[in-house]
């Protein structure tokens, strides 16, 4: 009777096990989703920050615009690599490489031919970017300007210094010819 209860019991348990091939499917529904997070690795750049590099930028001046590397290769440390691959949680993938070369401590080459993959500019970014480029325009016009105007009071104080140079060579001259002459009419009095 035993063997029979356990047979039974076996059978039971194994069909229970396939049982769910024949179990109707439940429905999903398509408006719940699950939350997938943003999954960042590497250095996270935006293509508004990358547009602020300019050769000639510092060390400095390049951590602080972007941030510090992701990789600075032992072998050649005047190049710096910020690699990212991120998995958005919409499912797109995020690859890039920006790879910026320095010779001391002087950026002298931008490479941005891996980053492609990264979003265009919002229209505010847009709107930011062209402000900041005003902006340097601006201040690069107005230092033009202020070059221009110091160029032309040095022309200015140089005219200036020449003329008075002139002006005490001449007063020179003269004394001297005055005094040319008052010797020689001291020595025709003194002349018997």
């Amino acid at each position: 009777m035993i063997k029979l209860i356990l047979i039974t019991l076996l059978s039971l348990f194994l069909n229970a096990c396939s049982f769910s091939n024949y179990m109707p499917s439940i429905p999903t529904l398509s408006l719940i989703t699950p939350y997938k997070a943003d999954i960042n690795q590497g250095s996270v750049l935006s293509r508004l920050s990358i547009n602020q590099l300019k050769i000639g930028m510092s060390k400095k001046q390049v951590q602080e615009i972007i941030g510090a590397p992701s990789v600075i290769d032992p072998f050649h440390n005047n190049q710096w690599d910020y690699i990212n691959h991120s998995t958005m949680g919409s499912g797109e993938v995020i690859r890039y490489r920006l790879t910026l070369k320095f010779e001391g401590l002087k950026l002298v080459n931008i490479n941005t031919d891996g980053i492609s993959s990264l979003p265009k500019l919002t229209d505010k970014q847009k709107m930011l970017q062209n402000a900041r480029i005003a902006e340097e325009k601006a201040k690069i016009l107005e230092e033009e300007r202020i070059a221009k105007e110091e160029a032309k009071t040095k022309e200015l104080e140089e005219k200036a210094r020449i003329l008075e140079e002139k002006r005490i060579a001449e007063e020179k001259a003269k004394h001297i010819a005055q005094e040319k002459i008052k010797a020689k009419e001291l020595e025709e009095k003194n002349k018997p």
